[in-house]
Formats: C-alpha cells, sequence, structure tokens
C-alpha cells in the first residue's frame, strides 16, 4: 500500500527528506516529554498551527502540555506509517487529528483513504483505550487563485462527511472548529490565509479559541 500511495502522491523528494528529518526530530523529543499530554497530529495545517508557540505565550488555563506532530504532505498512510511516533510515544490523553486533505489532493482513491482513517482510529482505540479523540473537520480553501487546484472546497465537505460517519462508527467526536474562518460564500477568508489553503497565525487564533471547550 505504501508503494501506490508514494505513486499517487508524487512527493517532491525534498519533501520526503524534511519528513524523515522532522519525524527524527519528534522521535528524540518524544524520549523527554510527559506522557498524558495533549497530541495534535495531521499534515501541514497542524505542522504550522503554532500551538505549543501559543501555549507558552498565552495563560489557556490548560493543565496539559501541547504537544504538536504534524507534518507537511502527510497521508493517512503515512501517519499509519509512522503512528508510534506521532502518536502511541507520547501516550496522550487527548488526541486532535486532522489528516486527510492530502488524500483527497493527491487522489488517493476514497476505499484507501477510508480505510486507512478507520484503522488510525481503530489503533488508538485498541492500543490507548483511555485516550479522548478529537476527529477534525477540515478547513476551508479559497475559492479561487490558489495553487491548490487539485482539491475544493466541495471535495473537503464531502471527505468531512465520509470522516465523521467513521468518528462515529468508532465511538469518538467529530469536531467542526471552523466558525469564523469562511466569507458568507463559504470560501476561507482571504485575511486569513497566505496561499489560500494555509492559514496565517490569526486563522490559528480563531481555531484555537473554537477548540478551547474541547482542550479544558
Amino acid at each position: 500500500m505504501k508503494k501506490e500511495t508514494q505513486k499517487l502522491t508524487k512527493l517532491d523528494p525534498r519533501i520526503t527528506e524534511f519528513q524523515d528529518s522532522l519525524r527524527k526530530k519528534y522521535a528524540e523529543n518524544n524520549k523527554k516529554a510527559k506522557k498524558g499530554q495533549i497530541d495534535f497530529v495531521g499534515s501541514s495545517l497542524m505542522e504550522i498551527f503554532p500551538i505549543e508557540k501559543m501555549q507558552r505565550d498565552h495563560d489557556l488555563g490548560l493543565n496539559k502540555i501541547i504537544y504538536n506532530r504534524g507534518v507537511r504532505a502527510t497521508t493517512t498512510a503515512d501517519l499509519l506509517q509512522h503512528i508510534d511516533t506521532l502518536i502511541f510515544d507520547l501516550v496522550p490523553s487527548k488526541i486532535f487529528i486532522n489528516i486527510g486533505s492530502n488524500d483527497v489532493g493527491f487522489n488517493v482513491p476514497e476505499k484507501i483513504f477510508l480505510e486507512n482513517y478507520d484503522n488510525i482510529l481503530k489503533r488508538i482505540k485498541e492500543k490507548l483505550p483511555d485516550s479522548k479523540v478529537f476527529v477534525m473537520a477540515y478547513y476551508p480553501m479559497s475559492g479561487t487563485g490558489t495553487d491548490f487546484d487539485d482539491r475544493s472546497n466541495s471535495d473537503l465537505q464531502k471527505a468531512n462527511e465520509k470522516v465523521r460517519q467513521l468518528a462515529e462508527e468508532n465511538g469518538y467526536q467529530f469536531i467542526n472548529v471552523n466558525e469564523g474562518l469562511a466569507d458568507s460564500e463559504g470560501h476561507l477568508r482571504s485575511d486569513l490565509t497566505f496561499d489560500g489553503v494555509h492559514m496565517l497565525p490569526a486563522g490559528f487564533e480563531i481555531v484555537l479559541k473554537n477548540l478551547m471547550p474541547y482542550l479544558t
């Protein structure tokens, strides 16, 4: 399956090299990390979420540490392959997952995408039965003028419904923390993004505000 996914994603070798180096750094950091904390895991939109800095700079009123284990260009297959480093080594008590938008963009067959996501949730249930898992809705993207013509808001909305079903079937909560990100047409606000998909810190400030009921 990994060979097929690699063919589908056609990742630049420089990206895979960066992914490997980032996961290696995470693996080292995991050795010093406190167990039973909060884990943010996903692809680039999770990686660039400055949640660790936000927790350092602001009093979020939490009694747990947030660790960000996002990796750019990650698919569900990649997360499955590296699930120890990205999730299990931390033994988190809460897990926030935002994964799958690259599966949509890289044209991974829906059957494979959903099977992978289901396997991720089932493995967490088996290994960390007491952990709370929050399956996050995909963020909106701009309607036009992006470099990401391999996906659309319509594609992401359809994927959201499938992922919502998986979360419910596995006994986990599907959450949508996107309120305030979209304009009147449902597209990502232009003032919150630098490329039509990835958000500026102002966008993540909105997401954090919406996330607080689930973090506390």
